[in-house]
C-alpha cells in the first residue's frame, strides 16, 4: 500500500515586489499551516519522504508541518518539478518516488494539487485551499502504477475554525 499526503502551500503575500518563487507567507497562512499541522499530527503516520516545491511559500509551509511532525529538516527534498501549476510535473515527481517508500508527503501549488487530488482520490473537491491537506491511499506496491486511490483524510483550515 502507498500513501500520499498532499499539502497546498499556505496563504502567501502579494505585498512585496519579489519574484513569484520568493513570495512569503501571510500571517494568516502561517497560522493556518500551524492549525492544520497540529490537527493531523496524531492522525497520520510519519512520512518517510517529504518533497517540496522550490518556492518560498511552499518551503515555509513544509517547514511548519515538518517541525510539528518532528520530521528532520535535513531529510526534506526540494524538487524543481514541484513548482508546477498544471499537475503533470507534480505527478511525475510523485511517480518517481522509490518503491521502497510507502508514505510520501508533498508540498506544492494549485491547480496541480487540486488536479492530482481529484484525479487519484475518490472524493471531489472544487478547490484544495491554501494549507489544505489530503491523504490518499493506493492498493499498489509501485508509485509508477498509481491508479484509483481512496481519500482517507481531508483537513482544510476552515474545518478547524
Amino acid at each position: 500500500m502507498k500513501t500520499i499526503y498532499i499539502v497546498r502551500h499556505a496563504k502567501s503575500s502579494w505585498e512585496y515586489p519579489v519574484d513569484d518563487k520568493d513570495r512569503p507567507l501571510k500571517l494568516r497562512g502561517i497560522q493556518d499551516a500551524h492549525l492544520v499541522a497540529k490537527h493531523i499530527v496524531d492522525k497520520i503516520e510519519m512520512p518517510e519522504v517529504v518533497y517540496s516545491s522550490i518556492a518560498n511559500r511552499a518551503l515555509h509551509t513544509c517547514a511548519i508541518f515538518c517541525r510539528t511532525l518532528d520530521y528532520p529538516f535535513e531529510n526534506i527534498t526540494i524538487k524543481e518539478g514541484m513548482y508546477d501549476f498544471g499537475g503533470s510535473s507534480l505527478l511525475e515527481t510523485i511517480k518517481s518516488c522509490d518503491d521502497s517508500v510507502d508514505r510520501l508527503m508533498v508540498f506544492g501549488h494549485n491547480h496541480a494539487i487540486t488536479a492530482v487530488v481529484n484525479t487519484y482520490g475518490d472524493k471531489f473537491f472544487d478547490n484544495v485551499p491554501t494549507s489544505g491537506f489530503v491523504m490518499i491511499q493506493f492498493e499498489t506496491t509501485s508509485w509508477r502504477k498509481l491508479g484509483d486511490g481512496k481519500t482517507v483524510l481531508k483537513v482544510f483550515p476552515k474545518d478547524l475554525k
